[in-house]
């Protein structure tokens, strides 16, 4: 049993059950074999088991698909009248109805490559020739269904609305060609349409067949590259459910997309669009597929209220010349083999010829009705898009079959240079010559297939417009094209679109600003200055928007992250620019350092005029008593300290740098090391209880000022070495601010040793602290060196923590409050005797 016997096997199981369903016939040297879907559904009868099957029976007459066949048979007649094309060789046709299902059309498939038909209109004999090549499916689903049956046989097709990308496998569909463009491209253009209007929240409604599920798979890969997000997904039932028809009605109605992309064939859509208008929603723009962009039977008055602006995708036009009056010319007198042409003249005219079995009410027709008075669908040729694709198939056989007749005897494609005999055509030959088939239609147009069995991709962009009588208009509005060379892929004219609730969008210079593009988003744009943070639990086109961290910065609308400034630079206030940092340093121009200058300049008088005021009481008890060669010394000591804080103030500078340490260090060791014998010569004195003690002959004043001078200068020589190996330097500070610090880097330890030899002189003095009342030095000392230690303990964690040019406030605050420490501590008393009490500047007092 081979192969072709599977196939009449098949067809005889079937055989009882369609045996209802009519066929048109007209017989040539080749046959070809065409697949319609002139009725849109299928009658079902008793499935009970309890009775005799009946003739399968179809209903929904469609107008337009009838004209499908009409351009069928229009083209056949044209190649038949043209010597040039195929010479001696007329092409006959066997046209079937498959009534829009995949079961009818599987098996009017198998009828006319076996010739097993039992109801042959125009045949003069009772078995019909097979055919080699089939035109159809409509549908996508029933073309896989045929393909992968056929394919095996290697059978072609040439189907002129199948559009379903999945039929571009050429492993599972190997003799499958087309004139319709590929749904891969029509998703990518939607896509690109999304894009272009920034359409990133999309609803999506699709057929429950090959056409929808595929369609709407393509179309989600092709929209990740956009960032487009899915709000929410619906699946037209096959089989009509009042309930989900509702159900997507809801979603569509509660959804926040205002875009609804839509993969589904116009018998499916159909219902849901007719509850759309019902239910009064005119806010969302619809986005059709080539399967009802142009359809007469969704674009009426009635839905234009809701459905005015919709864009879509349609196949490319054509005028065909002589369609119309080809289409006008036919009568059921004049044409009684056709089997189909009783019922298109009762339902177009609304008339009987008599010819149902069972009543009708209608009147009976005149035989004198026109289709020149009538304007249907039929005979309207402003719209030849899929009838343009039959049209094209048709030809595409044609020049496959002129490609055979033109081969040559030894030059042929096949085993030995063999050439295909035209008598006795073989399928898979037929196969061979489609794939390098090259020519062009009447209309200009070339035909090819790629190596996918696939046209060139093109498309026009229509949008719905109301017509001044309420109707409604196609207008063109761009195009995208995908064939080779083409430089503008997708343009679109965006001045002419009518948006859903007919409004559009104005364009002047003047109204730009009061633009109608319907915005479809799940949330706003983040604007510069913002990016955009996902929402948990959310599609990637839900999101916050938060304002890009101090230093980050995001120029363009929608950024997904914030971009860090340079170093030198800092982020503005509205965090969208990236501008230079302002420099710190504690300048002289600002309230703070005239401040610190202030009390610096005047800490330096106070002093200079304490030591005046010793220098005039220089010979009276107390200055003496006090040791007044180390008090005048010490008043010097803190002249300096009050006077290097200046150094302090201003920018940084490479001598200010140097400077400022070197001067602080060598006057504060100075000024300590002058407490520090102070407080060795008074603890020494009052410690030496033994009569006759000589003790104090070693810390005298040759003694006091060499340790003062031994100090000085191991001071002098550590900045030496210091400035020599290691200086102070200026240096910016680029931290994560707002400003550039400038400042002095020191890397030296001499701060520490000022602090260490104040605690020496801190201990000495505490061991003081007991001496007799009447004379206060040591105490003097002792509360002066713990207000300094205080200063320079509470200095360090201030000095750290304080920011910029704060840090050198703290540090000249440090430098200050521990030399009006010592000023207050040990000289205010003393000139309070000297200027106010001087009855107690006596010997007998001290």
């Amino acid at each position: 049993m081979n192969l072709y016997s599977l196939l009449y096997f098949a067809l005889i199981f079937h055989r009882r059950i369609y045996r209802g369903l009519k066929h048109l016939y007209k017989k040539g040297d080749i046959t070809i074999g065409g697949l319609f879907p002139i009725h849109t559904r299928v009658l079902a009868g008793d499935q009970s088991f309890q009775y005799k099957p009946q003739f399968l029976q179809c209903e929904g007459f469609d107008f337009r698909t009838f004209r499908w066949v009409q351009a069928m048979r229009f083209a056949m007649e044209e190649i038949n009248n043209n010597t040039e094309l195929l010479p001696n060789v007329t092409l006959g046709y066997a046209i079937a109805d498959t009534c829009l299902t995949q079961r009818t059309a599987l098996r009017e498939a198998l009828a006319l490559v076996t010739g097993e038909r039992e109801t042959v209109s125009g045949s003069s004999c009772g078995r019909a020739p097979d055919v080699p090549v089939i035109i159809g499916d409509a549908s996508s689903s029933g073309s896989v269904v045929i393909a992968r049956t056929l394919g095996v046989f290697r059978i072609p097709m040439v189907s002129y609305f199948a559009s379903c990308a999945c039929l571009s496998d050429k492993n599972k569909f190997p003799s499958f060609f087309r004139t319709v463009p590929s749904d891969y491209f029509q998703a990518r253009a939607m896509a690109k349409l999304l894009k272009r209007f920034g359409w990133t929240w999309v609803g999506v409604i699709a057929g429950d067949d090959d056409y929808g599920k595929f369609g709407i798979q393509i179309f989600r890969e092709e929209i990740k590259n956009f960032d487009v997000c899915i709000a929410f997904s619906e699946i037209i039932p096959k089989v009509y459910s009042e309930e989900k028809i509702f159900e997507i009605i809801k979603a569509v109605k509660l959804s926040t997309a205002k875009v609804i992309v839509t993969f589904a064939i116009q018998s499916d859509i159909i219902f849901v669009l007719e509850q759309i208008v019902n239910q009064n929603i005119t806010d969302k723009q619809w986005i059709a597929t080539e399967a009802w962009i142009t359809s007469s039977l969704v674009s009426t008055p009635r839905n234009l209220h809701s459905l005015e602006g919709t864009l879509g995708f349609a196949l490319r036009r054509a005028e065909i010349k002589g369609l119309k009056s080809f289409l006008e010319r036919i009568h059921p007198a004049s044409d009684p083999t056709d089997p189909f042409i009783a019922e298109f003249w009762e339902t177009m005219f609304k008339c009987s010829l008599g010819l149902l079995t069972s009543p009708t009410l209608k009147p009976n027709c005149s035989g004198l009705e026109k289709l020149e008075s009538v304007k249907s669908i039929y005979n309207d040729v402003s719209q030849l898009r899929a009838t343009y694709n039959v049209y094209k198939a048709v030809y595409s056989i044609a020049l496959a079959l002129q490609d055979m007749l033109l081969c040559g005897p030894g030059k042929g494609p096949f085993e030995n240079g063999t050439c295909p005999d035209i008598t006795d055509l073989q399928p898979w030959q037929l196969v061979h010559y489609l794939k390098e088939v090259h020519g062009s239609t009447p209309v200009g147009e070339k035909i090819y297939f790629d190596e996918n069995g696939d046209p060139a991709a093109s498309y026009d962009i229509i949008n719905w417009q109301k017509e001044a009588d309420g109707s409604v208009k196609f207008v063109k509005v761009g195009q995208f094209d995908a064939s080779e060379g083409s430089e503008n892929e997708f343009n679109i004219e965006e001045d002419s679109v009518v948006w859903t609730g007919g409004q559009r969008e104005v364009s002047t210079f003047i109204l730009k600003f009061f633009t109608h593009v319907p915005q479809s988003v799940c949330s706003e744009t983040c604007l510069p200055g913002t990016w955009k943070a996902a929402q948990k639990g959310r599609p990637a086109c839900c999101f916050d928007c938060r304002p890009c961290a101090d230093g980050e910065i995001s120029n363009i609308t929608g950024s997904v992250e914030c971009k860090k400034c340079p170093p030198t630079y800092w982020s503005n206030a509205q965090k969208t620019a990236c501008v230079p940092k302002e420099t710190e340093y504690l300048s002289y121009q600002e309230t703070m350092g005239i401040i610190l200058a202030a009390i610096s300049i005047g800490g330096a008088a106070i002093t200079a005029c304490v030591i005046c005021t010793f220098f005039h009481f220089r010979e009276t008890p107390i200055v003496k008593a006090n040791n007044s060669e180390l008090s005048f010394l010490l008043l010097v000591s803190l002249v300096l300290c009050f006077l290097c804080s200046l150094a302090f103030i201003g920018q940084p500078l490479p001598w200010s740098c140097k400077l400022r340490h070197t001067a602080f260090g060598v006057s504060f060791v100075l000024c300590i090391s002058c407490v520090l014998s102070k407080t060795v010569v008074v603890l020494v004195a009052f410690r030496s209880t033994l009569p006759g003690s000589n003790i104090m002959r070693h810390f005298g004043p040759v003694q006091q000022r060499a340790g003062i001078l031994f100090c000085t200068l191991v001071q002098v020589l550590i900045c030496v070495l210091w400035l020599t190996l290691s200086p102070p330097y200026p240096s910016r500070l680029l931290e994560q601010s707002a400003k550039i610090i400038l400042e002095c880097n020191v890397g030296s330890v001499l701060g520490f040793a000022c602090v260490l030899g104040a605690c020496v002189c801190f201990v000495l003095a505490f061991l003081a602290r007991k001496l007799p009342d009447n004379f206060n030095e040591a105490k003097l000392i002792t509360f002066s060196m713990l207000i300094f230690c205080a200063v320079w303990v509470t200095f360090v964690p201030a000095y750290i923590s304080s920011p910029g040019k704060y840090t050198v406030a703290v540090e000249i605050f440090a430098i200050l409050s521990s030399s009006y420490g010592l000023l207050v501590c040990i000289f205010v008393p003393k000139c309070y005797i000297l200027l106010l009490k001087p009855e107690r500047n006596t010997k007998k007092q001290l």
